[in-house]
């Protein structure tokens, strides 16, 4: 079971997305909920975030004390992104106090904080490394969400690899009833940011070749950030999608995001499918939108990035898009959504259900215990 001492656990956000996960993302949504249930196991967390968005430089949410302080507005450019986040891990060092653990992802912070003082360095490794991990010769743990990421880093950093570990993210919310497939809307739901390396254009493309008889009463809905501020493609990318959507025959419709996780549960739970078809070989660490939507009892259909196999057996809980070299993706997501599609009652309610097993071993409850017991192994 979970460690029976009590721990200080200090938290350390990036610089640009504030907490509470208001404007979304992946990384402080799954930090964001650890941490209160760090607190209800008993131990004491403080939460370092941006200030901003009507946020204040200090309160208590259930439990956990969250501190705030100047952060930055996101830039293309990832030099500038790196330098902006400086300052705000300076600020975020004068106001951190002391503890046994320290969790972070911010670039500098494995540089500028002391080893031991405001915890041991649990490096939070989020996204794809590029070189940055053998410059952490403090770090303790580099935590990391798929064994494909464990990989890299390996890799990357063969002299630390007794230092990483594969932690998945925990699910952010409270797992749907065993899906009934009667309350289902015929929906394929397309959920994350609307940006190129998702592959949401060549979805917009495929949908538009499935012929019309196998997508009759179907619709295709696309929800998601496409502000470049908040990760998207930009406005011009945003209506090149929506000239494609609307200029095909079948139904299809492109939405405002949805930074309300209980909307956006809503959302999962009405959909039959939900279709995340990422190019983004190097973007893509885990997946959690997926797994969210498996934990609604939606059938996945992803694409064959090798993070998604650390929770989906293709053929048991969803479908796989293969990009094969020389292949066009777009035919390649007709191919599967028309198999997909004539599928029986039977076989999707059987898929649901699998998904929906699958998703219930990420609950928070399960996983905030995995990183607990690795904690108390570093003190």
């Amino acid at each position: 079971g979970p460690p029976k001492f009590h721990m200080k656990i200090n938290i350390l956000q990036g610089a640009f997305l504030p907490v509470p996960p208001i404007q979304g993302g992946a990384i402080e949504s799954a930090w964001f909920a650890l941490g209160k249930e760090f607190f209800k196991q008993g131990h004491e967390v403080t939460h370092i975030s941006r200030l901003g968005e009507g946020l204040v430089k200090s309160e208590v949410i259930q439990g956990v004390t969250h501190l705030r302080v100047r952060g930055a507005r996101a830039v293309k450019n990832p030099y500038l992104l790196k330098l902006l986040e400086l300052p705000y891990v300076l600020r975020a060092r004068k106001v951190m106090p002391p503890a046994d653990i320290l969790v972070t992802h911010a670039f500098w912070a494995p540089l500028f904080f002391p080893d031991q003082e405001f915890g041991r360095q649990y490096v939070h490794v989020g996204r794809y490394p590029k070189g940055q991990l053998r410059l952490y010769k403090k770090a303790a743990r580099f935590q990391v969400p798929t064994h494909f990421i464990a990989k890299v880093c390996c890799k990357e950093v063969p002299k630390f690899s007794a230092k990483i570990k594969v932690l998945p993210y925990p699910l952010t919310w409270k797992t749907s009833d065993k899906p009934r497939f009667e309350n289902r809307e015929k929906i394929i739901l397309y959920a994350g940011r609307v940006h190129p390396e998702k592959g949401v254009r060549e979805l917009a493309e495929a949908w538009k070749m499935v012929p019309k008889e196998i997508a009759d009463g179907w619709t295709l809905r696309v929800i998601g950030p496409w502000k470049e501020e908040q990760g998207g493609g930009g406005k011009n990318f945003r209506d090149q999608l929506e000239d494609l959507l609307v200029a095909g025959q079948n139904k299809a419709e492109i939405r405002e995001p949805v930074f309300n996780r209980n909307e956006l549960k809503k959302e999962m739970e009405k959909a039959s499918l939900f279709i995340y078809p990422s190019i983004a070989e190097k973007g893509e660490t885990f997946g959690l939108a997926v797994l969210e939507a498996m934990s609604c009892g939606c059938v996945p259909v992803v694409s064959d990035l090798p993070c998604f196999s650390d929770f989906i057996n293709f053929g048991v809980e969803g479908f796989c898009l293969e990009r094969l070299p020389g292949d066009n993706f777009s035919e390649t997501i007709v191919e599967t959504l028309i198999e997909t599609l004539k599928m029986s009652d039977f076989k999707m309610q059987q898929l649901a259900t699998a998904s929906w097993k699958r998703a219930k071993q990420f609950e928070i409850e399960k996983v905030s215990v995995r990183y607990l017991e690795d904690f108390a192994s570093m003190i």
